[in-house]
């Protein structure tokens, strides 16, 4: 296995403090998209990328490395994830480990399932794209969302399309915010999460929840026991 995971982990979340490493379904948060990328099968090296004594801790106890604490320079709130990736990819080359490939999973993805992973692996090389990465579709038609004016009145965006019958649309997605897959060498060239040849791997809406926000977690935590009381587990819904 030539492919690498990193798992961007910062210990400064402002909106759910310590969101990283907060209970979910009895686990840190963490400890969920550790467990996806475990069961994929397709990574040689896990590691976390943190400036958290105390989510380095958790990592390690649930099967992720940290070989090195993250610099703080790329430990701020205005750090992106693209300067977490390359410190981490050129880190491994400096260790003689350079990765062919390499998956950045959020660290906030209790949803997230193996079998993902491991399509968006066998798609960025079918396709020889630079990434490949995890979208679902919107819930709503976004080709009649509207807005609020400054008269505090409800207005469409695209007021043209309001006689048109939703089939009529094509259909939209989003970012899953739950993995993605690269070429390590075409993403150094040009270091950004979303390339111009990015291939999708669709995800279901079930198992999408992007987690910033209370609400967000209060959302995902909902969204868990549904599954549950229908005697689905996240780790084994398909």
């Amino acid at each position: 296995m030539s492919a690498v995971c990193v798992i961007p982990a910062r210990g400064g979340s402002k909106r759910i403090p310590r969101k990283n490493v907060k209970l979910f379904a009895g686990q840190p948060m963490i400890a969920h998209s550790i467990r996806a990328a475990r069961e994929a099968e397709v990574f040689r090296r896990i590691i976390v990328s943190t400036d958290d004594d105390e989510i380095a801790d958790v990592a390690r106890q649930h099967g992720a490395e940290v070989p090195f604490m993250r610099p703080l320079a790329i430990a701020t709130d205005f750090a992106g994830t693209d300067a977490v990736n390359v410190h981490a990819m050129t880190w491994l080359a400096e260790q003689g480990e350079a990765a062919s490939e390499f998956c950045c999973i959020y660290a906030t993805a209790p949803f997230l399932q193996a079998a993902y992973i491991g399509e968006g692996l066998k798609l960025l090389r079918l396709n020889e794209a630079t990434s490949a990465i995890s979208v679902t579709t919107f819930s709503a038609n976004i080709f009649r969302a509207l807005n609020i004016d400054e008269r505090g009145r409800a207005v469409m965006f695209w007021p043209e399309n309001f006689a048109k019958r939703s089939q009529d649309f094509a259909t939209a997605y989003h970012d899953a915010a739950q993995f993605y897959w690269f070429d390590t060498a075409k993403y150094l060239a040009h270091p950004r999460m979303f390339t111009a040849d990015a291939v999708p791997v669709v995800i279901p809406r079930h198992l999408v929840q992007d987690i910033d926000t209370p609400e967000d977690w209060e959302a995902a935590e909902r969204m868990f026991a549904a599954l549950w009381c229908r005697g689905i587990t996240p780790q084994a819904c398909n």
